[in-house]
């Protein structure tokens, strides 16, 4: 395999060169296209008479078509020796999503949609993030992949925040055009938000093809997936055990949001507490955003593994506190700001880490491959953990749920805490 492009070829303290720079951006932008559609997803369904079950469905058959194209996508990458041109087909199928989207009128267009756009992000992550690794030295991947982390999550931020702003700039007709005739349509001001999606969308397919460089790499047409699998070390094999026995516990952070509001709704209301709840999620994103960046600084000095573990128990203590909220009877909002905080703050260490210990623990040749795997184990473990947590919530209790999730979390901790001799 030829190494990347002399211009950014890695080098010492060098870690803020272009491709950092170039993935960083396209990840904001992207973001930012996905999170101001995701904000107005529920409303514009329910505009076009779409049932709220089928929100739910469609949402886990596009998280589990993202988790296993990651799969399929780092394998055909390192066979054929394409890694860019690939990852911007998968910005490429967002912008068309997108678009599609605004012009459904239904369920099925809709749907198809907004699957074909997690379908382009199971393409691109794991390419993106092998791009990455190689761009940088190993010394400093952590403030690189904690740099694209605070990049990502500022669209997360700056997204829904558009999203709502545009919904209440729309105007509707007034009654004398109403009287005159002109048609109330309430999907109006929700396509206005999923066109203005396509802004972003479409920056972030130019700021990848122009600004990311990737080295030319020879076909690696011998290389077989299950060989491969077998081939990588047991200290691999078992980091991937550690962040799946932590994955079954990890829920998705929307169930922070329903806890909130289900524990302010007695002191403020339905509508009061959702409000608040939307805010703390908003926080939780700003956290992650502040503290990605000096969280991979933090790990290229006292070491990857460690800061990882110390983020993953940081998530036993999300979930543990939670528990104790229910448990107790609190509708403490500083209570919940404090949860969300911790929240925030173990993803930014999650999602950054995960990936530079991963680029440590495969070798180049087989590195997009083992991102894709990466990718399908934490899909499905938030399968599971949100799954599960939302059937003992049910059956038993909200406390029960988050204890058990504080539970698969430890369990996931303790495994990763085991040294996993990284050469």
């Amino acid at each position: 395999m030829t190494s990347a492009t002399d211009g950014d070829a890695p080098e010492p303290g060098r870690w803020l060169n272009r491709t950092v720079l170039g993935a960083s951006l396209t990840s904001g932008l992207a973001d930012m296209a996905y999170q101001t559609a995701s904000v107005v997803l529920p409303g514009f369904m329910a505009a076009l008479g779409i049932p709220p079950t089928a929100l739910g469905v469609l949402e886990g058959v596009a998280d589990a078509t993202a988790s296993f194209t990651k799969m399929g996508s780092g394998y055909l990458s390192d066979r054929l020796g394409i890694r860019k041109s690939l990852a911007v087909f998968g910005y490429l199928l967002t912008l068309v999503s997108q678009a599609m989207m605004a012009v459904a009128g239904g369920l099925a267009l809709l749907a198809s949609g907004r699957i074909l756009g997690w379908l382009g992000r199971g393409i691109r992550s794991p390419l993106r993030a092998a791009i990455m690794a190689e761009a940088v030295t190993p010394e400093t991947r952590g403030r690189a992949f904690g740099f694209h982390r605070m990049a990502d999550t500022i669209g997360a931020v700056v997204g829904p925040l558009i999203g709502v702003l545009l919904l209440g700039a729309w105007s509707p007709p007034s009654a004398a055009e109403l009287q005159a005739g002109a048609l109330l349509d309430l999907t109006a001001p929700f396509r206005l938000v999923l066109w203005f999606t396509l802004v972003p969308a479409g920056l972030a397919v130019l700021s990848f093809a122009f600004l990311v460089r990737d080295g030319r790499r020879r076909p690696n047409k011998h290389i077989q997936f299950w060989s491969s699998l077998r081939g990588w070390s047991p200290a691999f094999r078992r980091y991937l055990v550690g962040v799946g026995s932590f994955g079954i516990g990890d829920f998705a952070h929307t169930m922070l949001v329903l806890a909130a509001t289900q524990m302010l709704t007695p002191t403020h209301g339905v509508v009061g507490a959702a409000q608040i709840a939307g805010f703390l999620y908003i926080a939780r994103n700003l956290v992650s955003a502040v503290v990605a960046f000096p969280v991979g600084v933090l790990a290229d000095r006292i070491g990857h593994q460690r800061v990882l573990v110390m983020g993953y128990g940081i998530g036993v203590a999300t979930a543990a506190l939670t528990a104790f909220a229910f448990a107790s009877g609190l509708d403490s909002i500083a209570l919940l700001a404090l949860i969300f905080a911790l929240a925030g703050t173990y993803a930014a260490v999650q999602e950054s880490l995960e990936d530079v210990l991963t680029a440590e623990l495969v070798p180049a040749p087989t590195r997009a491959l083992a991102f894709g795997v990466l990718g399908s184990v934490n899909g499905v473990g938030d399968f599971v953990s949100s799954t599960t947590l939302g059937l003992v919530w049910a059956a038993a209790s909200p406390e029960a749920a988050f204890a058990l999730a504080a539970v698969m979390m430890a369990v996931g901790t303790l495994v990763m805490s085991r040294p996993l001799h990284v050469s």
